[in-house]
């Protein structure tokens, strides 16, 4: 199957950046969300990204102005229905995806290509809610998409030979490595890096350092281009959390029970950079550490 327009749910950070990647490579895109402001924020957000890319001569004005006059924006989704492929990248709760199949399903066409850019949540679960469970597989993008070069796929226990090469096309078309995964919590990525942040959470409340120490020891130490406390700020803390609660659901170890501090800083609301307080407190010019 020749896959040539992508229908892309959810309009956020990594929808936004599925969005300008995929018209970047020539694909049509037609991206969704229930929120106009959220559609028109993610514009701009992919006109900013793409100056961003010709100041740095990575592309051309023209590549630029091609890739914007192929996104288009709707807030009905019930339209994504006559679109190649589409990549689910709302909320990370398995309801809010469920809810969203459920609705799109009964408009897909019968080769429709379904995936979800889902971290954490089973392939095989959310396929088994559609009337396509061979058509589905899972296409994690990282964050910042247009940055970072791998995508994993993920391959449910009914998703065919022919689903997966297609979508292993698009990647390739991408420019991006694809990283195959089997259905198992978290995946490959998530699955060794949360322990590694939920651990930091955990040597942060048990006074064995502070955010600047632990954040200073790993990228030092470690030579991490970012601190784990750092880049759980930038992943989103709420993010971390719900993907540690999928691994100790899941796999039912406690070596992956989340650290009740970093559940404390998600009931406060202090969610990272997307709501100026994390681990650190962006407010200021300068990050300064809460901890």
């Amino acid at each position: 199957m020749t896959i040539k327009t992508v229908g892309v749910i959810g309009a956020g950070q990594m929808g936004n950046g599925i969005a300008h990647v995929m018209a970047l490579a020539g694909y049509d895109v037609l991206l969704n969300d229930i929120s106009q402001d959220a559609l028109d924020a993610a514009i701009e957000t992919v006109t900013g990204n793409l100056d961003r890319q010709v100041s740095r001569e990575k592309i051309s004005a023209e590549d630029r102005d091609a890739a914007l006059a192929r996104i288009t924006t709707t807030l009905t989704l019930s339209e994504l229905g006559q679109t190649d492929l589409v990549i689910e990248a709302a909320t990370e709760r398995e309801t809010v995806k469920q809810a969203i199949f459920e609705d799109l399903v009964p408009h897909l066409k019968p080769e429709t290509i379904l995936t979800s850019n889902t971290s954490s949540i089973s392939i095989t679960r959310l396929a088994s809610r559609t009337d396509r469970p061979e058509k589905f597989m899972g296409f994690h993008f990282m964050n910042p998409v247009p940055v970072m070069k791998l995508v994993e796929l993920i391959r449910g226990i009914a998703t065919d030979q022919e689903t997966y090469a297609a979508c292993l096309e698009v990647v390739e078309n991408l420019g991006k490595t694809a990283s195959s995964a089997e259905d198992f919590p978290a995946f490959i990525v998530n699955r060794i890096l949360m322990p590694m942040i939920n651990e930091a959470v955990y040597t942060l409340y048990e006074g064995v350092g502070s955010v600047k120490s632990i954040d200073e020891a790993m990228k030092l130490g470690a030579n991490h281009p970012m601190g784990p406390l750092e880049l759980a700020d930038f992943i989103g803390l709420d993010t971390c959390l719900a993907i540690m609660n999928v691994l100790h659901d899941g796999l039912a170890d406690t070596k992956y029970r989340p650290c009740p501090l970093l559940t404390k800083y998600v009931e406060a609301g202090w969610l990272g950079r997307k709501t100026d307080r994390g681990f650190y407190d962006y407010r200021g010019d300068v990050p300064v550490p809460t901890r």
